[in-house]
């Protein structure tokens, strides 16, 4: 196991003291991090004493410590997977050779394109969330959406560090522009879609750690499968960091339905306007930011059918998720069909290459994973004797990017008039009144172990801590 230099400026297991130009380098990008955070992250909360745990180590027995530390203290670091030795390249055209340690010339644009795009949606989703501590359901809550912070911050450390270490003077550039652009700005704002998108409310923030965390899983499962080992092993510990993340969402999510079906229960109804006046988000509400975020991250992955994507596979410089389960590593000459729009309001199969076909390979992988929440939630709903099912849209609903993007349909997927998409679209998505009401719920509550009305409490605490432990000391 390597040993991580907790004594260091920047805690790390790279060896960092050994390298003195590289360990410069990061030491200069520090304080530019260190005020990114001050002026960017969680809002006037720096010196409270947060419950977070902290990488000591990376192994699966130690590799967190949790105590109480002021955001601004916490110990970001660079922190990389244990080699694996005389490791090969599991896919593509170089399948069985060795892997690399430094990138190859001819990929150097794609490798830094792909480390910059990870990298920029760490601080961005940091950005979104700066202002949701002030309206914490509970301190509970409050605590993990710290500990969700930190790590993103960790997370940008992580390909801070690859740039630094193997990207020369193109490397240090980008990592300044990491902390240049901003999510929202209208001038510089961050590079994929969703991480522009506004952050206002916990429903929001629940949906997000949900869904798109869960696309920067997948992201980062491609990458650990990766020829470039140094990647490989950086974003394999980091799966270790995202699961939280989820699991955030999941169990968020859950407590949202929970509370909701409580008070369906108590008043014998599911009219929505005295739900709403119960102080509950009724179930189609919690439906419409499930589309809402969900078909947002669907677009991460890229268009169905991709050249860039066959390329990444082929030359071994992104994996699928957990590329071992398949039977065909090469997939040289094999075929996959995908639905398209037949130009004519309808739906027809194209046959296109497999590897062209990798994101989308990789996006319903996604959706399966997406969908194991909602059958624990619906198994919620059917136990409390309710007639509703969550239901994820169709991944051509919505679409930004790729064969479906601007194709008016239902949630179904069945193509649509734009005039009947825009007739039903306040049916799907939330509405200004829905955001209005959800934002109206959300007052901050800081007693230890008490919960605002609109959520249930969480099952059990943090690290065999009660739910009524004091997570965060206002």
């Amino acid at each position: 196991m390597s040993n991580i230099d907790l004594q260091a400026l920047i805690p790390n297991n790279v060896h960092l003291a050994e390298n003195r130009q590289l360990q410069r380098a990061l030491e200069h990008w520090q304080p530019a991090f260190l005020s990114w955070w001050d002026e960017m992250g969680p809002s006037d909360f720096k010196a409270k004493e947060v419950y977070l745990r902290t990488a000591v180590g990376v192994d699966a027995q130690g590799w967190a410590s949790y105590g109480y530390t002021p955001m601004p203290d916490y110990r970001w670091g660079i922190f990389l997977a244990d080699k694996e030795e005389n490791r090969k390249i599991g896919f593509g055209d170089f399948m069985g050779q060795d892997v690399w340690q430094d990138v190859p010339g001819e990929y150097r644009s794609t490798f830094r394109r792909l480390i910059v795009t990870q990298g920029d949606t760490e601080p961005a989703s940091v950005e979104q969330q700066r202002l949701l501590g002030h309206t914490a359901p509970s301190l509970y809550d409050l605590r993990n959406l710290f500990q969700v912070n930190v790590e993103e911050g960790r997370h940008l450390w992580a390909m801070v560090y690859l740039l630094h270490a193997h990207f020369g003077r193109d490397g240090r550039e980008e990592a300044e522009e990491l902390l240049e652009r901003h999510s929202g700005d209208v001038n510089k704002p961050r590079i994929l879609g969703t991480f522009n998108e506004p952050m206002d409310n916990w429903l929001s923030f629940y949906m997000f750690t949900y869904f798109t965390d869960r696309d920067g899983k997948f992201q980062l499962k491609s990458f650990a499968e990766s020829a470039f080992d140094p990647l490989a092993r950086t974003t394999r510990f980091m799966l270790t960091e995202e699961a939280h993340h989820m699991f955030v969402g999941e169990t968020g999510i859950g407590r949202v339905i929970k509370r909701t079906l409580e008070v369906m229960k108590e008043l014998d109804t599911d009219d929505v306007a005295t739900l709403r006046k119960a102080g509950v988000i009724d179930l189609p509400t919690v439906q419409k930011f499930m589309n809402f975020w969900f078909t947002s991250s669907l677009d991460l992955f890229g268009s169905e059918a991709s050249s860039n994507a066959a390329n990444y596979f082929s030359n071994g410089i992104k994996g699928r998720p957990d590329e071992a389960k398949f039977a065909d590593h090469v997939e040289l000459d094999t075929e996959m069909t995908i639905q398209v729009p037949d130009g004519k309001g309808g739906v027809k199969g194209e046959v296109i290459s497999t590897r062209n076909g990798m994101n989308e390979i990789t996006r319903l992988e996604y959706v399966k994973d997406c969908n194991v929440g909602l059958t624990r939630w619906n198994m919620g709903i059917k136990r409390a004797g309710v007639a509703f099912e969550f239901k994820l849209p169709s991944t051509r609903f919505r679409r930004q990017v790729g064969m479906w993007a601007n194709v008016p349909t239902t949630p179904e997927g069945q193509p649509i008039s734009q005039a009947e998409y825009d007739a039903m679209k306040s049916q799907w998505l939330p509405t200004q009144d829905d955001i209005t009401f959800v934002k109206s719920l959300m007052q901050r509550v800081i007693e230890p172990g008490k919960m605002a009305g609109w959520i249930a409490p969480p099952d059990r605490g943090i690290n065999a801590q009660q739910v009524e432990y004091e997570y965060v000391k206002l």
